[in-house]
């Protein structure tokens, strides 16, 4: 009895956790620009996203920087046009690695819940071959309804469901990892602009100073 119990137990775990693993839903991944260089791990899909994020803040330093130019020029719109467009150009540049780098860490993941599927529905099927080709023990009789050993289909959908949050949690962590160090390459890139205006204020008083004190 307890070896029939063993069978039946293993059997409705791995049945719950083809399930869960099936019902983690599909990825809906976007097109890819033929001229980006392709990404080989997702490590340097990683590397990709971080030297973006810091590109897309230098580029928008750079607009930042063009505008005060221009204002100070006759032609302002002329000089502004052109400023916008060079930014344009930029962060569509940026904005196609991005996509490459995302699609390749989602296709990654795809392909490790394709894996651990895969190999569920295999051990399954091992199991019940197995079961298949294993005599029940002599006097081993089918449990019916009323059998109090019989296993509980809700222990095994909750440890299924506990395997599936396991899947889900570690995609957050991963994209809760990148988004920080986007923000700490965007919020070094605005201390440097900040402290690059200071030195320029710093200067133009100096500057200032010294006209004042040969016109005395």
């Amino acid at each position: 009895m307890i070896i029939l119990y063993s069978h039946l137990r293993r059997r409705a775990l791995a049945a719950a956790l083809l399930a869960a693993l099936a019902g983690c839903g599909a990825v809906t991944l976007q097109p890819l620009d033929a001229t980006v260089t392709k990404s080989e791990s997702v490590a340097d899909a990683e590397r990709k996203l971080v030297q973006t994020a810091r590109d897309r803040a230098q580029a928008e330093a750079a607009f930042a920087a063009s505008e005060q130019v221009c204002h100070a020029k006759f032609f302002v719109n002329n000089c502004l046009d052109k400023a916008r467009e060079k930014r344009r150009d930029a962060l569509v540049g940026l904005r196609a690695i991005e996509v490459e780098a995302d699609r390749f860490k989602r296709q990654a993941k795809v392909d490790e819940r394709d894996r651990d599927l895969a190999k569920a529905e295999a051990d399954f099927q091992a199991e019940e071959a197995r079961m298949a080709a294993t005599p029940l023990p002599v006097g081993a009789q089918e449990p019916g309804p009323a059998l109090s050993t019989a296993p509980k289909p809700a222990v095994a959908r909750n440890r299924a469901a506990g395997q599936a949050a396991k899947l889900k949690q570690r995609d957050a962590d991963d994209q809760a990892g990148a988004a920080k160090r986007a923000a700490n390459v965007q919020a070094f890139e605005k201390r440097k602009r900040n402290s690059a205006q200071r030195q320029k204020e710093i200067a133009e008083k100096k500057k200032q100073r010294v006209s004042e004190a040969e016109g005395q």
